[in-house]
């Protein structure tokens, strides 16, 4: 299916003019956004809770911080909200809502609160998405370098008539627009977000890395070897593959282990995997993962707690915190 893409002609920054966009939460993309919209001349205000780590890098980032959310959704015309997913419906209802005007924007850089109706915004407020497709660090790197990290963007709502105007002009204050802005929905955006991490960036990769380490060591190899071939040596082939997609990896590789990834991924992963992928998309799309975290977050993260610390106990995790100490160049904080 094609997709529209804008770039920096298509956006007129022009039209924040005069607006105060509140920028709540300043973690990893809040302090981005922040920094970047501020250099392109736009009126940010910072809200954060004083006495957190959050609170001191404003602070130090050169920002008179408000430390109410209220306050700041109550003088803004747009307001950003960048507290993390299970926090923002709170946030929301408590601080936000009550302070929103007819003509104020509501934007997001994820669409899970509103896809699954943890916020229902009024109908008098417009509700966009700018959502860059990078960390928050990077999104700030490319500005000052002239670059721009793609972003995604999204209309759910058009109280207005302006609202993909406010979004082509705030992608294009944090140079999203530079080099590209791809237009969605709420709804993709979310579902292959969650999806994409479940089966693939998190869930999928460790499980793998995890199982490959447990059955090397099963074998009688050494953890010290399991360690570097599975988990180590990872970022090397990602490397190729971020730059240079999957065949250009394959052919960055020795033949033996091209050959070796073609006849033997795909009992890997094979219709089993792929039937448990399309069950994990099923629970993406009618919403039960989104009940089951929003309910697990309501427990106390009971559970959350527990298989996290499970994972932090593992065999892998010990010997990998005494082979990453061997090497300086690596940052373990």
């Amino acid at each position: 299916m094609a997709v529209t893409i804008y770039y920096d002609d298509d956006a007129d920054l022009s039209v924040l003019d005069g607006k105060k966009v509140a920028i709540i939460g300043y973690g990893i993309q809040g302090s981005a956004q922040s920094m970047c919209l501020r250099d392109s001349g736009v009126d940010v205000i910072v809200s954060e809770l004083e006495g957190t780590a959050n609170f001191e890098k404003a602070v130090a980032d050169g920002w008179e911080v408000c430390t109410d959310a209220a306050d700041a959704a109550r003088e803004a015309d747009l307001v950003q909200i960048l507290t993390q997913d299970h926090v923002q419906a709170t946030v929301y209802k408590n601080l936000i809502e009550p302070n929103l005007e007819a003509g104020n924007a509501l934007i997001f850089s994820h669409g899970f609160n509103i896809h699954y109706k943890q916020i229902v915004p009024p109908d008098f407020v417009d509700v966009f998405m700018v959502a860059p497709k990078g960390p928050g660090a990077l999104v700030r790197e490319c500005y000052v370098s002239d670059t721009g990290v793609p972003c995604l963007l999204a209309v759910y709502q058009d109280a207005t008539g302006m609202a993909k105007q406010y979004g082509l002009a705030y992608a294009k204050a944090i140079k999203g627009t530079k080099a590209g802005l791809i237009e969605t929905t709420f709804a993709e955006e979310t579902i292959t977000d969650l999806f994409g991490e479940q089966v693939v960036l998190c869930g999928g990769v460790t499980e793998l890395i995890t199982a490959a380490f447990d059955t090397l060591v099963e074998g009688g190899y050494a953890p010290e070897m399991a360690y570097f071939e599975v988990l180590h040596e990872l970022k090397l082939i990602m490397d190729l593959v971020y730059n240079k997609g999957i065949i250009g990896m394959r052919r960055g590789v020795s033949d033996t282990a091209t050959y070796g990834d073609l006849s033997r991924g795909p009992r890997i992963i094979n219709e089993e995997t792929r039937a448990e992928m399309r069950k994990i998309l099923t629970e993406v799309e009618d919403g039960s993962f989104a009940k089951e975290w929003i309910l697990e977050n309501q427990a106390g993260r009971t559970v959350f707690n527990a298989l996290l610390e499970k994972s932090a106990d593992h065999l892998i995790e010990r010997i990998g915190k005494e082979l990453r100490a061997m090497m300086p160049w690596i940052q373990d904080d």
